[in-house]
């Protein structure tokens, strides 16, 4: 319970937003949220190079900076729709958000560390500490060298044209484009190049897709499609059952994947029996999520199942089932939205609804 109250999920309502305000954008925070005065800050580049650095806020600050707009989803995304549940932060499937994010690129970083001969990971240390798994330990994930020399990997201080806010990571975070959550490390303590797998418990243990206790599985990386959409209508309070009046309808809502474009989204109002192909627009960068958009013409009161499911240019399509494992990983399952298509109640009808009077503020 207390791990479910500090974390939150994005409203599916905000995914009319191309980027997401920062306050709806997901959020997920392993141990306590640190304490940084950046002008007391400094980033140790260090481990298998021949110069190691320390450099300050303001150093990096000073360095060429670039903004991307990128997707960042958790691993664990539609976990809590699996059964039985896996005991971790229990998302139904709003574990997303977009921001655009402003920082300076990694790769010039570690050139001017000179990397050794036979350098093969790089090791990114949080300032979060905490137990997990019985062992006391900073947050920490690696990327292979060639990873991490990518363009398009930065390291980040600012969102939205705002410095990050503590819970973001201020003073500096990781942003890998393309990668599920748990490899954007925040608060960055230090960067540190190895000659070998890295084998610390958020890496070596945690983030596997397993199915049976003892298996070692197979390491979470980047993102599988998903589609979201904003679920039409207006809602009951406790089972968000959504209420919609017979009328043409637009349904509307964002997709991506970490693996390849995504090139193609479906739309169903039969639960997934059959499928029409959605308008798709072009994302705001290669690493944002599209935009996509549905007509659906409903004039027959009754309940309704609506579905929506992705597919990427590598060929990666959402499944309608859920994939059950061991800690509700990549469980990508296709989002089922359940519809009422009538008045909410049988004493009023549409117009008699009051938040359809124009005398509200």
């Amino acid at each position: 319970m207390q791990l479910a109250v500090r974390n939150h999920s994005m409203p599916l309502e905000a995914l009319r937003y191309e980027i997401t305000p920062v306050g709806l954008h997901y959020l997920l925070i392993h141990f306590d949220i640190p304490m940084v005065d950046a002008a007391q800050y400094e980033l140790g580049v260090g481990g298998h190079v021949k110069k190691p650095l320390r450099l300050s806020f303001e150093d990096l600050q000073s360095r060429p900076a670039t903004t991307l707009a990128v997707t960042l989803e958790c691993a664990g995304n539609g976990r809590a729709r699996l059964s039985p549940r896996p005991l971790s932060q229990p998302w139904l499937g709003e574990a997303v958000g977009t921001a655009e994010w402003t920082g300076t690129a990694l790769a010039p970083i570690l050139q001017e560390a000179g990397l050794k001969e036979g350098a093969a990971e790089v090791v990114f240390t949080g300032l979060d500490r905490g137990l997990q798994g019985g062992i006391d330990q900073f947050y920490e994930r690696s990327l292979s060298l060639p990873d991490a020399m990518q363009d398009d990997v930065l390291l980040v201080y600012a969102i939205n044209g705002q410095p990050l806010p503590p819970q973001h990571g201020f003073p500096l975070r990781l942003i890998a484009p393309g990668w599920y959550g748990m490899t954007q490390v925040k608060w960055l303590r230090s960067i540190t190049v190895t000659d070998r797998p890295f084998d610390g418990y958020q890496q070596a243990t945690a983030y596997h897709y397993r199915t049976v206790e003892g298996d070692p599985g197979v390491p979470v990386t980047r993102m599988l499609p998903r589609a979201l959409m904003v679920p039409p209508g207006v809602p009951d309070f406790m089972s968000r059952t959504r209420f919609v009046e017979p009328s043409l309808q637009l349904v509307e809502g964002r997709a991506w994947s970490g693996r390849a474009p995504i090139v193609r989204v479906d739309f169903s109002s039969d639960g997934g029996r059959s499928w029409s192909a959605a308008v798709l627009e072009e994302p705001l960068s290669p690493y944002a999520w599209r935009r996509w958009s549905a007509r659906w013409d409903i004039r027959k009161p009754g309940e309704y199942e609506l579905c929506v499911r992705a597919a990427d240019a590598a060929g990666n399509v959402q499944p309608l089932d859920q994939s059950w494992n061991l800690e509700g990983v990549q469980n990508n399952a296709v989002q089922r939205v359940r519809v009422v298509v009538g008045t909410a109640s049988g004493k009023q009808g549409a117009a008699d609804m009051p938040w359809r009077r124009s005398s509200l503020p």
